[in-house]
């Protein structure tokens, strides 16, 4: 009795000792991949064409990164499938920090869209940081009578279904903000969806749709040329690239706010040291004075916060566009 015992006991112990020089083993493994990482190139892709907003951050923020990393990193535009195809390369890399992916704010609307996607947003990413914000501005087509938010849902009520706006495809970030627009207000438009934002705004010019909740950095030299009226902002606060335009919610719609982003994400189970790191050079890069005023001249707004505030702004957005999507009728295909 006394020999199982022992023997019992030894094992135990035994056992106790592997499974504690494990754990350290991987601890130390990690510490230890972080302080040599990076130690080959990155590549950052991008599941959208170039010359977007979500590529322009991310050529930007990849450049400096360079410099800090001692390595290069590389974009890597991967567009298809309304940026599924690429997110999912990245879902489906090798977790250590050499695979990285730039997204816009799609891709939480993404899942209220799609029933079979081929990854989850929340459990197959670990986010590093939110980047920029990109809110929207409501343009109209001059021949509209309307110069506020308020004689826009007036002119709506009088005539419901009158007005057309333009949207950069079904599901999308624009299409998303009307929805939420005629919600609110409950007023009734025709969404108008076109292939991007560049057709959007050139039927908008031609007078073909009315309205349009357009970037800023598209819109804002046709307003300044007269060739369209701007009525409001859409995120909670003034645009600071554009902060003589109120917001949509100070005009009449009291707590409207639709803000675009676009964030870097990693592969779930990347390393913690590796994600804070990235986090930090990429927080540092997009806060420099240089890089604000870079991004201002394009509406953008930087942002940089830690790994657990975007988490949850991705978590709370996936929920909301399920609830806007249920309400709009808009179906999953």
């Amino acid at each position: 009795m006394k020999i199982t015992q022992y023997c019992n006991g030894g094992i135990e112990a035994f056992c106790s000792r592997v499974l504690a020089a494990c754990a350290t083993a991987v601890v130390v493994h990690a510490a230890g991949a972080a302080e040599t990482y990076p130690i080959r190139p990155i590549r950052m892709i991008v599941p959208q064409s170039a010359g977007g907003s979500t590529d322009l951050v991310a050529r930007i923020v990849a450049q400096r990164l360079d410099d800090t990393l001692k390595q290069p990193v590389v974009v890597d535009n991967r567009p298809g499938a309304g940026s599924i195809n690429g997110t999912d390369i990245v879902a489906k890399a090798t977790p250590d920090g050499y695979t990285l992916l730039a997204i816009a704010a799609s891709f939480t609307i993404t899942p209220s869209l799609r029933k079979n996607l081929p990854f989850d947003p929340v459990r197959d990413f670990i986010p590093i940081t939110q980047l920029v914000t990109l809110p929207h501005i409501l343009v109209v087509h001059p021949s509209v009578p309307a110069t506020t938010v308020k004689d826009l849902i007036a002119l709506l009520k009088a005539k419901p279904g009158a007005l057309n706006c333009a949207i950069s495809g079904v599901g999308t970030s624009t299409h998303l903000a009307l929805e939420q627009f005629m919600f609110m207000t409950g007023t009734r438009m025709l969404p108008v969806p076109y292939k991007g934002g560049a057709p959007g705004m050139t039927a908008l010019l031609g007078g073909q749709v009315q309205l349009y909740f357009a970037t800023i950095s598209t819109a804002l030299p046709h307003v300044k040329a007269n060739r369209l009226r701007a009525l409001g902002v859409t995120s909670a606060r003034r645009s600071a690239s554009a902060p003589e335009f109120p917001t949509v919610a100070e005009s009449g719609v009291p707590g409207y706010e639709h803000t675009s982003w676009v964030g870097l994400l990693a592969p779930a189970k990347t390393p913690r040291p590796i994600i804070s790191r990235l986090n930090a050079e990429s927080v540092r890069i997009v806060n420099t004075p240089q890089v604000k005023t870079l991004m201002l001249r394009d509406g953008l707004e930087s942002v940089g916060d830690t790994p657990e505030e975007f988490a949850a702004i991705i978590k709370a957005e996936v929920a909301k566009w399920m609830k806007h999507a249920k309400v709009a009728g808009i179906k999953a295909d």
